[in-house]
Formats: structure tokens, sequence, C-alpha cells
């Protein structure tokens, strides 16, 4: 039992009643940022890097943020790390679920969430969080197929914000990266130049973004495989561009004293 300092400089014991203590996440601790995607002729790609920030310092390298919900869906998520890891545990639970309730019991047989499907669940449950003012601190991408076979990408923020796309990117992505998808983008595009585009912009990325790493994966999406993620890898990068070569104040050092 605590005691109070009463006025009059006399104590006065405080309620014994505990009152348990609410909790909002008023920011992000650990995140991840950038998170880009891309329509192709054969279905859906995404990418992202594998760094996690706290605050300012690279803390974690190999967090994957990219992850299969089902064989049709895809999710991949920047902002608050753990946020994106309960997601991705609703999400599977959910579908767990789904196959556990089915009137089949056999994969092929089975009916599970399509992509937009999915995208609206979620679009509910961040709408949801905000409204108790404790959000899940993630903006979400959303890769797959709908019921009719076509390929979807949308975008949900931690407000509960959507919209679809042919080009979906988060973070500095939104920035510095659209603006390439949309310049080089073609509804005909093959798997390798959706490959090699996606991985010129995170490229672009790692040059311009202090919370961006060289080490990414890349997913796929499509009617014959259906999700596949890769294992991390690492980008070429270089560095001998002039900006970097030349002294600094076009002094004889580095510019340091």
């Amino acid at each position: 039992m605590s005691l109070s300092l009463a006025s009059g400089g006399s104590t006065r014991a405080a309620s014994s009643s505990v009152t348990a203590a609410t909790e909002r996440t008023r920011r992000p601790i650990v995140t991840g940022t950038s998170v880009l995607a891309i329509k192709y002729a054969g279905g859906v790609m995404m990418t992202a890097d594998t760094l996690c920030s706290y605050g300012s310092m690279a803390k974690y390298k190999d967090a994957r943020r990219l992850q299969s919900i089902n064989p049709k869906t895809l999710i991949g998520g920047g902002g608050e790390y753990s946020d994106f890891q309960a997601i991705t545990e609703l999400l599977k639970r959910n579908a767990l679920e789904d196959k556990c309730t089915a009137d089949s019991l056999y994969d092929e047989d089975a009916s599970e969430e399509c992509a937009r499907e999915v995208w609206n669940y979620l679009r509910a449950v961040m709408y949801n969080r905000r409204n108790k003012m404790n959000p899940l601190w993630n903006d979400v991408i959303v890769a797959g197929f709908s019921a009719q076979g076509e390929p979807f990408l949308g975008f949900v923020d931690k407000i509960g914000t959507t919209y679809e796309d042919n080009i979906v990117a988060t973070g500095f992505g939104s920035y510095l990266a659209l603006p390439i998808l949309r310049e080089k983008y073609r509804e005909d595009l093959t798997e390798g130049e959706a490959r090699a585009l996606l991985e010129d912009c995170m490229r672009v990325l790692f040059y311009r973004d202090c919370r961006a790493l060289n080490k990414i994966q890349i997913a796929k999406v499509t009617k014959e495989d259906g999700v596949l993620i890769s294992e991390p890898y690492e980008i070429e990068t270089d560095w001998t561009s002039a900006s970097f070569v030349v002294p600094k104040g076009a002094l004889d050092g580095d510019g340091g004293w």
C-alpha cells in the first residue's frame, strides 16, 4: 500500500485498488523503411530491404519484411516491426482458421481468401485501431490475385486509408522510387525487367535513404507457383560518383579538421 502526502504535512494511505494503466503506442521504436511493388505480365513482384533501425541506429540487419499469408497473397510492411509481426500473425491465424473450417481437407479444394479480401480485412483492422487511438504503425502493401484471377496490388496505411494501383511504394520509396517506377512501368513488363527495375530503385534508396540497406529480398506472386520469397541477397553498388571522389570543400584532405 502506497502513501501519499496530504495537505498539512500528514500522510494518508492511498487507495489500495490498482488500476491497470492504459497503454498506447505514441511513436514507432524499431522501424523498417521502404517497400516497393509492381505488377508485371505474369503476376505481382515486391521488394524490401532487411534493415530495421532503432532510431538512427542500424540495429537489425536480417529482419524479413515480406511475408506469405496464403498461396494467393503476399504482404510487405514498413514502419514499426513489432506491429508488422502482429499483423502477420493475425492474418496467418485467420488463414489457418479458414483452412481448418473448410468443407474439404484437401489443399487443392480449400477456398483461401484472395488478396483483395485480405486487403479489405486489413483496412478494417487498421481503421479500428486508429479509432481506439492506438494505431498499428505500419504502411502495408498487399499483393496477389483477386477472386476473378486478376493480379491485385493494394496499399493500406496506419489509419485505414487504402488504394489500388499498378505500382506502389511506402516510406522514402514513395518520394525517391515512385517517380522511377512511373517512368519505366509498362503493363507487358517481363519478370526479368520487373526485377531489374525494382533492384535499380532499391539501389537508389540505398544511396539516398540513411535507413536503407543494400541487402534485400524479392518476392513474387504468380498463378502457377503462388507466393515465392527469395532469401536475402546484396545488390551491387557503385560509389565512384564524382561527388564522392572529389575532396570535400575543394581541399586536399577529406574536408575535415
